[in-house]
């Protein structure tokens, strides 16, 4: 895992990425970016792109710097130990009578 982005010669301050909820319950979903000085800005400028239209109930600012992601080499190294733990798998397992909708 890395995390390798060039340092930003952006003037607009830091990026931030942000993440909105639609509803109550739903999960938070990646919107896209905003620049901002601190936390506060970047939740007012999510707020102002995101969600002026009632778009999201909830919003999350995360620094774009703070994320590490894993990469395309990574792929088999780093996912490959699951496929090793067969208890994983869903055969492995009943489902009581009368539970539905799994």
């Amino acid at each position: 895992m890395t995390n390798d982005r060039p340092p930003s010669t952006d003037t607009q301050g830091p990026l931030w990425e942000v993440f909105t909820q639609e509803e109550q319950g739903a999960p938070h979903r990646h919107a896209g970016s905003v620049h901002a000085a601190d936390a506060e800005q970047a939740l007012q400028n999510a707020r102002d792109v995101y969600a002026r239209r009632g778009e999201a109930i909830s919003l999350w600012v995360v620094p774009a710097d703070a994320i590490v992601a894993s990469t395309p080499g990574d792929a088999g190294p780093f996912f490959d130990p699951g496929n090793d733990k067969a208890y994983r798998h869903p055969q492995f397992y009943k489902v009581p009578r009368g539970v539905r909708g799994l």
